[in-house]
């Protein structure tokens, strides 16, 4: 067997796998709004991820001592960022009546240094600071005119998600035992 056509095998059965957990398993079962993400006992860093009914795994690349067996979490932000913005981009196409073909964004993440990045504001470039830079493709199928490419980057930019990651956000965190009720609001 060749070692892509085990990874590849691999992926299919762990996809088919996590449609078919049950509350049982140990991430029983979160309330919709929230995300439950807990450990398997599989690998160093395997978690199964529940997100409403949706169930999926996140790991970290064999290259830093994970299975590989999901996405990992910079992986998911990068999800989230795309998703969004394909989604944004669709509710407008459908909201302004434009034809817009399939919509596919492709993102990806590097931590570059504040005086390397062209969007940064000079205080950011000044800082010496290293940062977090997305950088989103987004591709549509079909002709694109000059005037709607331009209102694609301006709807991009309204996605929540974007928004979200250019922000400041807060985390608030709390430590409670296994069993206590969620229901307090963080």
């Amino acid at each position: 067997t060749k070692p892509e056509d085990a990874t590849f095998a691999a992926r299919v059965i762990s996809g088919w796998l996590t449609h078919y957990l049950t509350a049982d398993t140990p991430q029983g079962t979160a309330p919709v709004e929230h995300v439950r993400v807990t450990e398997t006992g599989e690998g160093k860093f395997q978690n199964a991820v529940q997100a409403g009914r949706h169930r999926l795994f996140a790991d970290e690349p064999e290259s830093a001592g994970g299975l590989d067996s999901g996405a990992s979490p910079y992986d998911f932000l990068s999800i989230a960022l795309g998703a969004c913005t394909s989604m944004t981009l669709r509710i407008y196409a459908e909201h302004k009546k434009l034809t817009l073909g399939r919509i596919t964004v492709d993102v990806s993440l590097a931590k570059i240094h504040a005086r390397d990045c062209e969007e940064c504001t000079e205080p950011e470039r000044g800082s010496g600071a290293k940062i977090d830079r997305f950088e989103r493709v987004i591709s549509v199928e079909g002709e694109v005119s000059d005037e709607l490419r331009a209102k694609i980057i301006e709807i991009a930019a309204k996605c929540p998600v974007h928004r979200t990651l250019e922000t400041v956000a807060k985390v608030a965190t709390v430590v409670r035992p296994e069993g206590e009720s969620m229901l307090r609001q963080l």
